[in-house]
This record gives structure tokens, C-alpha cells and sequence, in this order.
């Protein structure tokens, strides 16, 4: 493969943007006259760090990564550090100007994000140490907060956003990142906005309580970003109290995440902070240790799960109705649009897997509670037909 004279000249208009530091924007430019092709460059967290397109039309559908848009990632050794999209105007570049194009502005993108990454990992290590509580002094913790632009004197909160995809899509994960972190910031600036480790569907936000009700408000505002931002995905999120002292911050994470746990299990909530989960507040403290919280779920309601995901049925929801209905198989049975026979069976099965009655106060008291400890361990009940044949007798099998 060889470069003609034309491209050898685009390419020196392109080292000549670099050389002068005229900045990304225009370094773009000179690109899309390069290859005659409409462009937009993306970073890795999904922030559009230029565009170069025709119009605003061309911009919208480049960013909808519509028919006819071609990406590149921008790889420096074998770190992502960007994405490319571009619409050729013409005839397709040739393919080796276009390597030579991709590779100088992958280059130039990583020196000039490289400072706010390596900025950005520090706040995202401080937002793991505070959470953690392994930062004990708390000047010590304010002071460090403070280099990285984060004012936790006045205290802070936390909101845990989850997102899971119905139809998978590329790179979903960088976006809702890049989501919550727009929204977080707009509302509190200096919010630290960081993925979960090895989970990258979930997402942790350390607000600064800077002005009233910001973690209140950075939740109303990161629902908006997703529900335009991720259509088509089904999203949790969960808010602490403010903690007025930073250092009692990791007990707000744990807030958080109970909250985000609850409001999964519930489909007409995306949003629920702490002060409203109710009774299941009781079952904070076991967070950091779940397992005695495991131990009671197994020796309830686990049982019924197996049996819902084995045979398609709907054990859990039946009984969470029927708690919800104050115990009133009627009431139930209207709401489920079944019969109270059918009901009346599946509460046999109940009993018959977990050893417990619904008709008795002990029976339900328990049976709940294994609920709750379901939601706050985060395990979603499997969502079956419910329509078990021979519903009028037979066993359940052991």
C-alpha cells in the first residue's frame, strides 16, 4: 500500500494542528478535510470531546451511529482511549490514510486526557477509601477532598444507579458511566462518580450536601439522563441520607445499595432513597455481613424461588400479593386475576417447601421477612406464567 501526494499533504496539515497545539477541535477538522468524511470523536467514557460535520442533522444522526456511520476505536498499544464515527462524503478513504489519520488523533487524544484521567482515578480511588471508611481522620479526609474538588464539610450523600439491558448494545456500560456522571455534576460539581468494581452495570455517586436536597435532586436528574440517555433499559436507583459527618459515609453506601436492592424488585419504581424503604431499614446492619441476612432467606423463601424458576411458576409473586393484600386470599386472588382455589393451592405448596403456613402470624411474619431479605440481598424472583397444571391437587416434588 502506498499514500499518494494528496495524502501525504492532508497528513501534514494534521501534524502541523498537532505540532502548533491548536487543540482537539480543530486537529478534527483538519481531519474531516482529510478524508472528506463528517466526523465526531468520542472519549472512552462516551464524553464528545469534537465534531466536525456539515450540519446539525449530520451531527444527531453521527451520534445515533445511524446506516451509513462507520467506528473506529482509537488505540494507543492496546489501551482504548477513544472512538471515531464518521460518514465519508464521497468515495471511501483509502484505507491506509485512514489508519494513519485514526492513529495521530488517538495519539493527541491521549496526551491531552491523559491529566484528567490520571485526576479522575484519583478521585475514584478517594471515593473507594472514604466508602471503604479507610480514611479515619476526618481533616485528614476533607483535606484530601479538597484537592480533588469535592467539599464534604458541609456532609454528603450517596446514590447507586444500576442499569440492565434488554436487548443488549455496544458499549452501554461506558454510557451509563458517562450518564451519571453529566447528571451527578450538574447538580452537585463536585460529585465523584465512579463504576463498581468488576460490575460495570452498576455505578456509585458520592454527592457533596452543598446545597439542600442534592442527592435528592442529582437522583431526579440522573433518572431524566437515562430513560433519554438508555432507552430501553430497566434502571434502580437508590439514595442514602445525608451523612452530616464524612467519616459515617460507608453506612450511606449501605443505604444506598439496600434502597437500590428494594426499588429493583418493585416495577413501578426506577427511584427509591432510604427514608422510604420502610421496615427493610431493620435489615441494614447486616450489609457488610450478609450472611446470617443468606441464612434466614435460604431457610424461608429460597425454597420457592427453585420451585418458581424450575416449573415457570409464581410462588414469590402470589405471596408477596398476598402480603400486601393483608393476608385476604379474596383480595389476592382479584389482583392476580385467579381463582382463590388456585391460590388457596399455591399456599399448600408454600407450606409444603418451606415448612411454614401462611394462615398462621408466625408463618407470615417469617415468610416476609424472607422476602425482605431477598430485595436487600439483591435477588430477583424469577417472573413465570404462574399456571400450574393440575392445579386442583397433586405434591409437591422433593
Amino acid at each position: 500500500m502506498s499514500v499518494s501526494a494528496g495524502d501525504l499533504g492532508a497528513l501534514a496539515a494534521i501534524t502541523d494542528a498537532v505540532e502548533a497545539g491548536a487543540g482537539l477541535p480543530e486537529i478534527l477538522r483538519t481531519a474531516a478535510r482529510a478524508l472528506n468524511a463528517s466526523l465526531i470523536l468520542i472519549d472512552r467514557s462516551g464524553v464528545v470531546l469534537a465534531v466536525a460535520t456539515r450540519s446539525t442533522a449530520d451531527e444527531r444522526s453521527l451520534m445515533r451511529a445511524t446506516e451509513g456511520v462507520q467506528t473506529v476505536d482509537l488505540r494507543v498499544a492496546e489501551t482504548t482511549v477513544g472512538q471515531l464515527r464518521l460518514r465519508v462524503r464521497e468515495r471511501p478513504p483509502d484505507g491506509t490514510l485512514l489508519r494513519l489519520v485514526t492513529a495521530l488523533v488517538a495519539s493527541e487524544v491521549d496526551r491531552v486526557r491523559a491529566p484528567e484521567r490520571a485526576s479522575e482515578q484519583a478521585a475514584i480511588n478517594f471515593q473507594h477509601a472514604v466508602l471503604a471508611r479507610q480514611i479515619d481522620n476526618r481533616d485528614d479526609l476533607l483535606a484530601r477532598g479538597k484537592e480533588l474538588g469535592i467539599d464534604l464539610s458541609h456532609g454528603a450523600s450517596v446514590v447507586v444507579v444500576r442499569a440492565h439491558p434488554r436487548t443488549p448494545t455496544a458499549d452501554w456500560r461506558r454510557r451509563l458511566l458517562a450518564l451519571v456522571r453529566r447528571g451527578a455534576r450538574s447538580v452537585a460539581p463536585g460529585a465523584i462518580v465512579a463504576p463498581v468494581e468488576n460490575d460495570g452495570g452498576e455505578v456509585i455517586a458520592l454527592i457533596p450536601e452543598n446545597s439542600r436536597d442534592a442527592g435528592r435532586r442529582v437522583a431526579a436528574v440522573v433518572l431524566r439522563e437515562l430513560e433519554s440517555g438508555l432507552p430501553g433499559f430497566a434502571c434502580a436507583i437508590g439514595r442514602s441520607r445525608v451523612a452530616s459527618d464524612p467519616l459515617n459515609l460507608r453506612r450511606a453506601r449501605d443505604e444506598a445499595l439496600l434502597a437500590a436492592n428494594v426499588v429493583e424488585g418493585d416495577p413501578d419504581r426506577s427511584e427509591l432513597s432510604f427514608s422510604e424503604t420502610g421496615t427493610y431499614q431493620l435489615l441494614l446492619p447486616h450489609m457488610d455481613d450478609p450472611a446470617e441476612l443468606g441464612r434466614f432467606y435460604e431457610e424461608t423463601v429460597r425454597p420457592l424461588l427453585l420451585y418458581d424458576e424450575q416449573y415457570e411458576t409464581d410462588l414469590i409473586g402470589t405471596l408477596q400479593t398476598f402480603l400486601e393484600c393483608d393476608a385476604n386470599v379474596n383480595a389476592t386472588a382479584a389482583r392476580l386475576t385467579t381463582h382463590r382455589h388456585t391460590v388457596r393451592y399455591r399456599f399448600e405448596r408454600v407450606r409444603e417447601l418451606t415448612g411454614l403456613d401462611v394462615s398462621s402470624s408466625d408463618g407470615r411474619e417469617k415468610l416476609s421477612l424472607g422476602l425482605k431479605a431477598m430485595r436487600v440481598l439483591g435477588i430477583a424472583a424469577p417472573r413465570g406464567p404462574a399456571t400450574e397444571p393440575g392445579a386442583e391437587g397433586g405434591r409437591v416434588r422433593r
